[in-house]
């Protein structure tokens, strides 16, 4: 076994037994006569034995990570051999080992540090060297095989932190899964909710957020990193699906909207139409469904209004879920409304494009104008044509809100149909299709 040697040691040559010429007779078999040192390889059971344990306990980390990594300093004092792979791989194992155990990096390499320290003046090829440029020599080759084997742990430390990372976001993601489409029994869905610190009886809200190009794990990492920063990742549950960036988070926690859209802006700017659908809050793993669908929701009914406001909300647009949930009376006010202004000069279009605009801008001639990038004297024209066509008058309070009802009911129904679109349903020339 190869031990520190003692203060003494360092001055007094160790015995040799008698044997052939050259050899020390048992034992390592690499420091003769005149203390000179064999160039040769040791075998693997020349390798020397673990140092004990009082000595790498000085370094502040377990023996066991340190005793391969001395092993491999002596080899390196006695030889001048570089670490191997094996000594390498080695060394990796144990980083990987310091890692299960909770020693952060920094401390790992302050006891590799401190433990080569300890026993540098007792290594053999350095406490016994012949001469000044030897020693330097031995020095020099230590201290290079130190620096490659900390590079091997520091490996290994970090390889477990990024498998560990990866389980962790296997986990949550399949964990997400669950919560949103309600896979999971509701027993094992609660003792999973424990280690991810979500309170299922709370109640949550669902953030989705699309653009228009696909999420990459770069803008996931910022979005997740910062709300993470501001509100602790124990309070935000984040993943991608389908193309969407989902976010679930408690009902209470105020600015999880805003944050999402600033870091989005941040990263995507405004170029990519990225634009973000909030649920309701509801209580329990259903109310989590329930949000996110709303969410999701939200998002699709932007699509079939037209609506590019970046952040939108499901208590906004309860309005129209309402509206669809009775097809029938929805389709039948959209055909006795609007259905006369197919007669107008280049169709109902321009003119249901007028009136949303005219509606989103209160009712104001010019601001309409300005936002359909045509004069005044067209909107005022367009909107005499539906005075006369309809009968209904968009500047009256008490018909505005049945003109600007059915004129939201086209944009749900998607009337009037593209010319030339083939659709599933049959639809009339002047209408709607029929209920």
């Amino acid at each position: 076994m190869w031990l520190p040697r003692r203060s003494s040691d360092a001055t007094s040559p160790p015995d040799v037994s008698s044997g052939a010429p050259g050899t020390a007779g048992t034992g390592r078999g690499e420091t003769i006569r005149d203390h000179t040192v064999l160039a040769v390889e040791p075998t693997v059971s020349d390798q020397p034995s673990k140092p004990v344990a009082d000595v790498t306990t000085s370094g502040g980390l377990p023996a066991e990570l340190l005793h391969d990594y001395l092993d491999a300093l002596a080899v390196a004092a006695a030889t001048g051999r570089r670490p191997q792979r094996a000594d390498l791989e080695a060394c990796r194992r144990q980083g990987e080992r310091a890692a299960d155990l909770n020693i952060t990096l920094r401390a790992l390499t302050a006891g590799y540090l401190r433990a080569a320290e300890s026993v540098l003046h007792t290594l053999p090829g350095l406490a016994d060297a012949p001469t000044p440029s030897a020693a330097r020599t031995a020095a020099t080759a230590v201290w290079t095989a130190a620096r490659r084997l900390l590079d091997a742990a520091a490996e290994g430390h970090e390889r477990s932190h990024l498998h560990a990372a990866r389980r962790d976001h296997t986990a949550r993601r399949e964990f997400i899964d669950d919560l949103l489409y309600g896979h999971s029994h509701p027993g094992r869905l609660a003792e999973r909710a424990h280690r991810f610190a979500v309170h299922l009886a709370g109640r949550h809200q669902v953030i989705v957020a699309r653009s228009a190009t696909t999420f990459t794990d770069p803008v996931l990492d910022r979005v997740e990193a910062g709300l993470a920063s501001r509100f602790d990742s124990r309070n935000v549950l984040i993943t991608s699906h389908d193309g969407l960036l989902i976010c679930i988070t408690p009902a209470a926690l105020r600015g999880t909207t805003g944050e999402v859209a600033h870091h989005l802006l941040t990263a995507l700017g405004t170029n990519n139409r990225w634009q973000i659908g909030v649920g309701r809050p509801h209580p329990g793993p259903s109310g989590i469904q329930q949000s996110y669908e709303e969410a999701r929701d939200t998002l699709q009914l932007a699509d079939r209004l037209g609506l590019t406001t970046p952040v939108l909300r499901a208590a906004d647009l309860l309005v129209f879920p309402v509206l669809l949930r009775d097809r029938a009376a929805i389709t039948d006010l959209v055909h006795t409304v609007l259905a006369p202004l197919v007669q107008a000069r280049g169709g109902a279009t321009p003119i249901l494009d007028t009136l949303t605009a005219f509606f989103a801008c209160h009712g104001n001639t010019t601001a309409t104008a300005r936002r359909l990038h045509v004069s005044a004297r067209t909107v005022a024209y367009r909107l005499d044509r539906v005075r006369h066509l309809t009968g209904y008058d968009p500047d009256d309070p008490t018909q505005r809100f049945t003109l600007q009802a059915a004129v939201l009911g086209a944009r749900l129904l998607n009337w009037p149909p593209n010319p030339g679109t083939s659709t599933g349903n049959r639809r009339s020339p002047t209408g709607p299709p029929a209920p």
